[in-house]
Parts: structure tokens; C-alpha cells; sequence
């Protein structure tokens, strides 16, 4: 009788002890499964910046070259302006690639935008942006903008033509405030231009 009880009483701390083995190494598993998950580099849907640039660098140069103008920095206000061509305005059917406002050949389409008070506060307003048919189109279409101006003032932009400037900084710094109401733009441009070597666009291709 005393054998039975004692082997019954090893079959259940035997039992007992399995289970909770089983637990542990359940948990141990659990914890490196989630170290490795947060070691995960999580990628963003959609194309990478380079592959972006590589979409519209050439012809920002050229148009920027016939119109005196830094291919360097229209190149990073597309991709900031856009989020790298992935922004719902940036993307089919609007192909507005620098968060242009209005009509473009009588097409827009309306959308939420945030608003910079000039001293780094947002509001979000509904706005009116251009629509283009393309992405060729919207690049043409902020030349024009900046070879134009602005109905009270063609010369709106003139500061930003490489004629009147030393450096794509200064123009950075001049589209601050003037063209977009961000207070940090010229910095985040600048960066952009920096990391991705995008002043190789300010000069023409070689015949």
C-alpha cells in the first residue's frame, strides 16, 4: 500500500513538475520572440526616397536649368511636401507634388491641411489643391509658379532664381514664410538636400 501511495505521489509531483516546465519554456520563447520582433526594422508601404528621386530628378534639372532655378531644392520640397509621392495629394489621380492650391486647367480636389501660424502653431483648415494629370505636370506647373509669381506680385519669387543668389540655402530661406508657412521649412529642405547629395542636380548634364 505504501508503494502504491509513494508511486502515486511521484507521478503527480512528476506531473506537476512537466507542466511547469512546459510553462516556463513557453514564456522563454515568448520573450525572445518579442526581443527579436523589436529588433525588427518595421519598413513604411511604398518607395523609398531614392527611388522617388530617381522618378523626377531629371526632369527637375532640366526645368530647372531652362528656368534658372536650384533643381536641388524643388526636388526637396516634392519630397517633403509629398511625403516621397506617397501623400493622398500626391498620389493618383491629383499628382500634386508640392501641396500647390487652386485649379490646374480647372481640376482640384479638396483636402484637410495644416496650417503654420509662422510661429511653429498648427490649425487644420480645408483647402483647394491644383490637380494634375501627372507628375511632369506638377513640376512644370511650380516653375511657372515661381517664374510668374503671384497675381499682385510677378515677381514674387525672384529671389529664388539662381541668378539672385549664392547658394540654394538662400533660397530655402526665402521660401520660408513666402511659400510655405512652416517655420522650420528651410531647415527640413536643407537636410533633405544634405542626406540625399541632391545639389548633383544643380548642374547641367554634360552634352
Amino acid at each position: 500500500m505504501k508503494l502504491i501511495k509513494g508511486l502515486l505521489l511521484f507521478l503527480v509531483v512528476s506531473s506537476v513538475l512537466v507542466i511547469a516546465g512546459g510553462f516556463l519554456l513557453i514564456n522563454v520563447y515568448l520573450a525572445n520572440d518579442y526581443e527579436n520582433e523589436s529588433e525588427r526594422t518595421i519598413e513604411e508601404p511604398g518607395e523609398s526616397v531614392e527611388q522617388f528621386i530617381d522618378k523626377i530628378s531629371e526632369t527637375a534639372r532640366e526645368l530647372a536649368t531652362e528656368n534658372d532655378l536650384y533643381a536641388s531644392v524643388m526636388i526637396a520640397q516634392a519630397i517633403l511636401e509629398s511625403d516621397r509621392g506617397r501623400s493622398g495629394l500626391a498620389t493618383e489621380p491629383y499628382y500634386n507634388l508640392f501641396g500647390v492650391k487652386g485649379r490646374y486647367q480647372n481640376q482640384s480636389v479638396e483636402l484637410e491641411t495644416y496650417e503654420d501660424d509662422g510661429k511653429g502653431n498648427l490649425t487644420m483648415v480645408l483647402a483647394e489643391f491644383r490637380q494634375y494629370p501627372s507628375y511632369e505636370a506638377s513640376l512644370q506647373d511650380y516653375v511657372d509658379l515661381l517664374r510668374e509669381g503671384v497675381s499682385w506680385d510677378p515677381k514674387f519669387y525672384e529671389a529664388a532664381f539662381k541668378r539672385n543668389t549664392s547658394s540654394y540655402e538662400e533660397v530655402t530661406a526665402f521660401l520660408t514664410g513666402t511659400y510655405a508657412t512652416d517655420s522650420r521649412y528651410a531647415e527640413k529642405l536643407n537636410s533633405l538636400i544634405q542626406q540625399y547629395d541632391l545639389a548633383q542636380y544643380d548642374v547641367p548634364v554634360a552634352d
